[in-house]
């Protein structure tokens, strides 16, 4: 295992598309913060998956829609090898990967360059103790501010009905527009081509075979 996981991160590193910062270069100066359009070479949307693992909704938010430009972001680039090796098979010229903490994003994007944001399926971190972890939480919301553009959409999808329910409860507190909010996508907006259900991670199998309602909201960090 340890073996594969040394060759991945070798691959990662001879992919142009996948980016992987030390932590003092993101926080001294990210070479392409404020210029990924120029590192993409177009001047489409920028769309984020934070916590994106393998990647899924990267690639296929990729080929589905040729006129925006999609990053994934996650720490661990052994999960990361997966969508690069695709991008990669696929000759995706608007797909990325940046191996990065989530805690550090408005160190890799500037102000006003990030058009949406997809959350998907991260780990709801019940435990009190844990609410800082929350990718949902105030704190992170205001991260995000700093890089999405003021009429820039979040997206969060989810099994756990708590985070779901926590957040609705943050964004009515903090006074954030909620444009759309469903307990089970199934019941409400069920489309075979919407990229809600055309998409589906490793996890959301998972939880669909145990019979959990998948949720979503979709909301602004702008007031």
């Amino acid at each position: 295992m340890a073996r594969k996981k040394l060759a991945r991160f070798k691959e990662n590193e001879s992919f142009r598309h996948v980016i992987e910062p030390a932590r003092e270069d993101v926080v001294q100066n990210l070479e392409w913060r404020g210029k990924w359009n120029e590192f993409f070479g177009n001047d489409n949307p920028i769309v984020l998956e934070l916590g994106c693992g393998k990647g899924e909704y990267t690639v296929a938010m990729a080929k589905n829609d040729p006129d925006k430009n999609f990053i994934g972001v996650d720490i661990k680039g052994s999960r990361i090898w997966y969508g690069a090796t695709e991008i990669q098979e696929n000759n995706l010229k608007n797909g990325a990967f940046l191996r990065t903490q989530i805690e550090l994003l408005e160190y890799c994007f500037a102000e006003n360059e990030v058009s949406e944001i997809w959350i998907t399926f991260p780990d709801p971190q019940i435990k009190y103790k844990r609410v800082k972890h929350r990718l949902t939480n105030p704190d992170f919301l205001k991260r995000y501010a700093k890089i999405l553009k003021q009429d820039g959409l979040m997206h969060l999808k989810t099994d756990s009905e708590f985070l779901h329910g926590y957040t609705h409860g943050i964004l009515q507190a903090l006074s954030l527009p909620v444009h759309r909010a469903f307990h089970d996508i199934d019941l409400q907006i069920y489309d075979k081509n919407n990229i809600l259900h055309s998409v589906r991670t490793h996890y959301e199998g998972l939880f669909r075979e145990k019979g959990k309602a998948i949720t979503y909201i979709q909301f602004g960090v702008h007031g």
